[in-house]
Parts: C-alpha cells; structure tokens; sequence
C-alpha cells in the first residue's frame, strides 16, 4: 500500500513526522545499506540494482520500487551513486549521525565485537564495555577500558547510551537487561540464548547463527 506523505508517496510506509516504515520496508533498506556499506568500503563508487539484486536476493523491479519511493536516487544505465546512497538510507532509517552502544562481556565474542567495525560501519559506536571479572575491569580491549558492571547507571547517562549489547552468558543476559531497562535503555540486542522479559517499550533483537542458519535452510530445502 502506498501512502502520501508531503507530496510524495511511500510504499508499504511512512517517513518523517514521528511516522514508521513497514517492517518489510525498512527491512529490505537495512538489506540494501549492508551491501552498500561494503561496496563503499571496497571501493566501488556505483552500483546497478541489478548488482543489488544479486547480492540481496532481492527483485531487481522490488528495489527500484523501495528507492523510488523516496526520490531519484539513480541514472540510467550508471546505476546509484553508492555514497550518495548510503547517505540517504540512513536518513530514511533515522540512524544519521553516531549512536552510543555499551557492550557487555569482555570475553572472545565481546573481544571480537568490541575489535570490530560491524556497528562503527553503520553509524553505532561501542562506548563503554562492562564486565563483571575483576581480573578484566581495568584492562583494554579493542581501545576500550573494560569497566565494572556496578558502574551502568552512571555511564549510561553520560555516554547518553542508546543501544545495550549483550554478549553475556545466558544465565547473567536477565540480569543485565533489568539494569539496562533500568537506566531507561530501550534497545538491546542479545547475543546470548536467553529469552529476555522486557516491558513492551523496550526493543529485543535476539542474534542467533542457529536460527539464521534453519531460515536459510528452509528457502533452501523448500
């Protein structure tokens, strides 16, 4: 379904003025601006949506479609200008600009997390990494100071944290998502097995290599 907003029709959503996408939207341009992000990153400076297509799965038709939707964003027979791009899907996403994350768990995949660029790329900055080992607070890990989890309260207010991650055992995940929710956190993102309890204000993306792995399988299988 299309729907108007300032003159301009956006399908299955909405932007501006407080507004939502639809989930298929928004989740097709998260799709897009990860291939796009790469591309920019490897040094392509276009790129066709049929290239898009090829590596999202995605219709060729379905993307032109989203984008459109949005403005004129390509040229004909030069494809979309991949900067350009990713600019304006961010805008579209809301996620211009930085956006404070604290990392929980200073282990290997906290490490791996804290000592990579899979949130930096998108405009999310790891700020403050807590763990509960007094054998890790104090250390540095990815340029990070490791800080003690008695300290939440007070970091998330002064880092202005937006975004909890969770790369804890299962068994400690409730614990550190009450404090988040606490502090007035209202997303997290969960690394670990655990089924979080969180009031219905507060956003929980569970991130589990399993159950991507049984998604891909069924279109696979089907």
């Amino acid at each position: 379904m299309e729907q108007a907003i300032e003159g301009r029709k956006v399908p299955g959503g909405l932007i501006g003025g407080g507004e939502r996408l639809s989930l298929g939207v928004a989740a097709r341009l998260s799709r897009y601006l990860q291939v796009l992000t790469q591309a920019g990153k490897m040094g392509r400076e276009t790129i066709s949506s049929q290239e898009l297509s090829e590596y999202t799965h995605i219709n060729s038709t379905q993307i032109r479609r989203d984008l459109s939707g949005f403005g004129k964003f390509g040229k004909r027979g030069v494809g979309y200008n991949v900067d350009s791009l990713v600019a304006e899907i961010r805008k579209i996403l809301r996620t211009s600009g930085q956006h404070n994350i604290a990392l929980f768990g200073a282990g290997n995949l906290g490490q791996a997390i804290a000592s990579s660029d899979i949130f930096a790329d998108h405009g999310f900055q790891v700020v403050a990494m807590f763990d509960v080992d007094a054998g890790v607070v104090g250390t540095e890990v990815g340029g990070l100071l490791v800080r003690d989890f008695g300290e939440l309260e007070t970091i998330v207010a002064e880092q202005e944290i937006v975004v909890g991650v969770l790369a804890v055992p299962a068994g400690a995940a409730q614990k550190v998502a009450d404090r988040l929710v606490e502090a007035g956190v209202t997303i997290i993102f969960n690394y670990s097995e655990q089924l979080l309890q969180v009031p219905p204000e507060v956003t929980v993306h569970t991130s589990s290599p399993a159950v991507d792995l049984l998604y891909a399988l069924y279109f696979y299988l089907a």
